[in-house]
């Protein structure tokens, strides 16, 4: 989007009154005014004339002293370092005056980034009920803090306990046996099943009465998916080196000992 033109300025009251509006909204860095004020007048020598006067007199700080009143209201904000950093940096000002000021302002306010990082999680969430262990560490890093800040502030939650992650909350709301026909019917056997579903924190305290309840309804029959998974790879049986390979696959798929030998046995009748 084109930036509307603004009335050029006549005099260099013009260009003060200029830099004094703007600087009566927020702070500014010199050069952040000095790109505002070039809109305002193409006359160099005004607008550095009025920048001058302004560091003179107290209206305008220079970028470590900028620097220094960011970092002391963004911490009293419960802001970490690493966004102070960041935004900072996107301002224009050189990184050694950003890493001092901070240093600076550290030491003499006496502030913990551990313990800042543990207000702010204890200000913003009383509980952990309705969020998610990734959703609250992206918040936490987006606001400037470490993982180790973040890992510190949840230990020192009273509600601790109370947070999971997201795989844990999905697993809350799956159905195990429909779970179980999904990687039933890619192939897999019992055992790489069970495995998949408790790496997805789903509750397995059921899961061999779900199998069972399955197979009496004929949705589940491991014995013909081995012999299914073997007849796809045409493994030549009557071979020592390829049945072991045979055996091998099927095992990694999941099947038992007993199923892989009898689909081994159909499969060299």
């Amino acid at each position: 989007m084109q930036q509307k033109t603004l009335r050029q300025a006549k005099t260099i009251d013009n260009v003060f009154s200029n830099a004094y509006w703007h600087l009566g909204q927020q702070d500014f860095t010199i050069n952040e005014i000095r790109t505002k004020l070039e809109r305002k007048t193409d006359n160099q020598q005004w607008i550095e004339t009025v920048i001058t006067q302004l560091v003179d007199n107290g209206y305008l700080k220079n970028d470590y002293e900028f620097a220094i009143r960011y970092c002391e209201l963004a911490f009293s904000n419960q802001l970490g370092k690493g966004a102070i950093k960041r935004k900072l940096q996107l301002r224009g000002l050189n990184i050694t005056d950003i890493d001092n000021a901070i240093e600076q302002v550290m030491e003499q306010q006496n502030i913990d980034s551990y313990a800042l990082a543990t207000s702010r999680l204890l200000s913003k969430f009383d509980d952990f009920h309705h969020t998610s262990r990734e959703k609250i560490f992206s918040q936490m890093t987006t606001k400037g803090f470490s993982r180790v800040e973040i890992e510190y502030a949840f230990a020192q939650h009273p509600q601790r306990d109370t947070l999971r992650s997201k795989l844990a909350i999905k697993a809350d709301k799956v159905d195990l046996k429909a779970e179980i026909i999904k990687l039933y019917k890619k192939g897999k056997g019992k055992t790489l099943i069970f495995q998949e579903l408790k790496q997805r924190l789903i509750d397995m305290s059921e899961f061999e009465d779900a199998l069972y309840q399955l197979a009496l309804t004929d949705e589940v029959d491991f014995y013909l998916s081995c012999k299914n998974e073997l007849a796809k790879k045409r493994y030549d049986l009557s071979d020592y080196k390829q049945k072991s390979k045979a055996y091998a696959y099927l095992s990694r798929k999941g099947f038992d000992s007993e199923q892989i030998k009898h689909a081994m046995s159909d499969e060299e009748k």
